[in-house]
């Protein structure tokens, strides 16, 4: 049998450090296909770069062989923010838990009734301070 003029089999070269790339490559995709936080029919990549560079002579050359790979991202999670300033000129920031600015409603894991940025009335309640308008001091 002859032999091939071109032998420099992919699976073999660097002791087969080419196709352990190949395979953790793969094995990413994979894990990023079933992900169910991605787009399932996003297309995702696995790209094999061969960089040759050779020596003065041209009769070797230094190759490096890249793995890379090109995945679907997360899908975004949608939350509303609540935006206001205190008294102090503060700005403050709170997720709205509840669903609707103002309302307040069950945590189905506690049993509690929250506010909606989710903290117990009872405590809100008993922090909250008596302001009297007409003379913008606290009593």
């Amino acid at each position: 049998m002859a032999k091939e003029p071109i032998n420099f089999n992919l699976s073999e070269v660097a002791e087969g450090g080419v196709q352990v790339k190949l395979n953790r490559a793969l094995k990413e995709v994979a894990s990023n296909i079933l992900n169910p936080n991605t787009e399932a029919k996003k297309k995702r990549k696995v790209t094999l770069t061969i960089t040759v560079s050779p020596n003065d002579k041209r009769d070797a050359a230094d190759t490096v062989i890249e793995v890379k790979t090109s995945l679907a991202p997360e899908v975004g999670v949608a939350s509303t923010m609540l935006l206001g300033m205190d008294s102090k000129g503060q700005p403050h920031v709170n997720e709205l838990k509840s669903g609707v600015r103002g309302q307040e409603y069950i945590d189905t894991e506690t049993g509690e009734i929250k506010t909606d940025t989710g903290e117990k009335v009872d405590d809100v309640e008993k922090a909250e301070k008596v302001v009297d308008l007409q003379k913008r001091k606290e009593n």
